[in-house]
């Protein structure tokens, strides 16, 4: 007797397709319409699913666009696509998961991470999906702790293992906190463009980057007169 060939991997197959529609839908439509013109029909209509697929999967608009930002992500290399650049060039078949760029000079590195994210602040097409993303995140718990989880921790660590890398050569002083310090980097820039309290340029994210490294560095001491 042959046994009828599963159906459960074509099953599975178009789930997945489905299911990464749905997300490219929901990033896609963030940025073309605004979050609040966002809707679960229109994400539908556009991924080609009915809305009960959609709500089988995610209690909200929000929770889609989160998961998408996953999939982007998780496809691209740690933190792309959600304002968290890692300095990587992928057109010369670089790494975005590696870590930062080290060459030896902390500031230039930093100056270069900082001003790949700058960019993708100030492309619409990633800027308008992550504000969005960033207004659910700040009203809702359990999105917030999934968020930090998921794509937060992943590139703070990238960070931190850039910073501990200058720690060790004498570039930054022994016992500075890394956490405090990745907040004092990148926390304005993000501040800024949050809050749209000032033009956000290239000038300013070296400044930045040169205002907190003069204070993280080691303190020389004075030569007694």
């Amino acid at each position: 007797m042959t046994t009828p060939p599963s159906k459960a991997p074509n099953a599975a197959r178009r789930s997945e397709a489905s299911r990464r529609a749905i997300l490219t839908a929901a990033f896609d439509l963030a940025g073309e319409l605004g979050y609040g013109k966002l809707n679960i029909e229109a994400i539908a209509t556009r991924a080609g699913v009915g809305k009960q697929t959609i709500y089988r999967w995610w209690p909200s608009k929000g929770a889609v666009l989160f998961d998408a930002f996953r999939m982007l992500s998780e496809s691209h290399g740690t933190g792309h696509g959600a304002g968290h650049g890692t300095g990587h060039d992928e057109s010369r078949g670089e790494d975005p998961a590696a870590g930062l760029p080290d060459t030896g000079d902390l500031a230039a590195d930093l100056k270069v991470v900082l001003r790949e994210t700058l960019a993708e602040f100030r492309d619409p097409r990633i800027a308008e999906p992550m504000r969005a993303l960033t207004i659910e995140v700040a009203g809702d718990p359990e999105l917030a702790a999934q968020y930090a989880e998921h794509l937060d921790e992943p590139v703070r660590a990238l960070k931190r293992r850039r910073l501990e890398a200058a720690q060790r050569a004498g570039q930054l002083a022994p016992d500075v906190d890394l956490d405090l310090a990745i907040d004092a980097i990148w926390g304005p820039l993000l501040n800024r463009w949050l809050l749209r309290t000032g033009p956000l340029t290239p000038e300013y994210t070296d400044a930045l980057v040169d205002n907190a490294l003069h204070g993280l560095r080691p303190t020389v001491p004075q030569a007694a007169e």
